[in-house]
C-alpha cells in the first residue's frame, strides 16, 4: 500500500468515524483536501490518518472544534512552548468540571423527585408535578441548562 492509497471508507473504519465526518472536517478545514484519483476518488495517506485520529481523540475528550483547530496548529509546531496546549486543555477541564457539577445537580434533583413519590396516579406524581412547576425543585438548574 503506497502513501496515498487509503480510500475514504477504509480511513473512516480505521479511526472509528463516519465518511460524512471526514467530509465535514475537510469542508471546515480541519483536514486538507484529499488527493483524488483519475476517477475522482478521494485518497488519503498515513499523515491524514494520524491527523484524523488526533481530531477524533480530541473530540472524544470533548474539545470543541475551535480548540481542536488550535491544537492541530500547535501540533505542527514541534519546538513551540507547550503552554498554549496546556491552556487549551485547562479550559476543557474547567468545562468538564462545570458539566460534571451540573450533571451531579441534575442527578440529585431526579433522585429527590423519585424519593418523594406520593401516589400511583399521575395526579399525585411528583415527577410530573416537579416538571410542571420549577419552584418544586430543590435547586436552580435552569441557568445551568442554558449554558450547556
Amino acid at each position: 500500500m503506497g502513501e496515498l492509497s487509503i480510500p475514504i471508507g477504509k480511513l473512516a473504519r480505521s479511526v472509528g468515524c463516519k465518511v460524512q465526518t471526514i467530509r465535514y472536517y475537510e469542508q471546515i478545514g480541519l483536514l486538507p483536501p484529499p488527493i483524488r484519483t483519475a476517477g475522482a476518488q478521494r485518497r488519503y495517506g498515513e499523515g491524514d490518518q494520524q491527523k484524523l485520529s488526533f481530531i477524533r481523540h480530541a473530540r472524544e475528550l470533548g474539545f470543541p472544534l475551535p480548540a481542536v483547530r488550535e491544537l492541530l496548529a500547535l501540533s505542527d509546531e514541534a519546538d513551540s512552548d507547550c503552554a498554549k496546549a496546556d491552556g487549551i486543555a485547562r479550559r476543557q477541564l474547567e468545562a468538564v468540571n462545570r458539566r460534571i457539577a451540573m450533571l451531579s445537580s441534575l442527578r440529585s434533583e431526579l433522585e429527590r423527585m423519585l424519593r418523594h413519590r406520593h401516589g400511583h396516579r399521575i395526579r399525585e406524581c411528583r415527577v410530573i408535578a416537579t416538571l410542571a412547576d420549577h419552584a418544586l425543585c430543590s435547586q436552580d438548574h435552569h441557568a445551568e441548562l442554558a449554558e450547556s
